[in-house]
């Protein structure tokens, strides 16, 4: 049995900032255009490597800078 990965910074933040408005997985997903699962393991801290671009249209999706979203 593998043991949980602690969340990590970024996917704490993607979290928040998305629950803050009231988005769910799939539609913060689709704003995006990547899978739903990517951002269930993002915030479950399961993805370490995201890609640049990806990251960017999370901060434009949830409506933060990078400097933010990236903390």
């Amino acid at each position: 049995m593998s043991k949980p990965v602690a969340p990590s910074a970024l996917g704490r933040r993607v979290k928040r900032l998305r629950e803050a408005r009231g988005l769910s997985q799939r539609s913060l997903a689709a704003k995006v255009k990547v899978s739903p699962g990517l951002i269930h393991l993002l915030e479950r801290g399961e993805v370490h490597d995201v890609r640049s671009r990806v990251v960017v249209k999370l901060a434009k999706a949830l409506g933060v800078s990078l400097t933010e979203l990236l903390g």
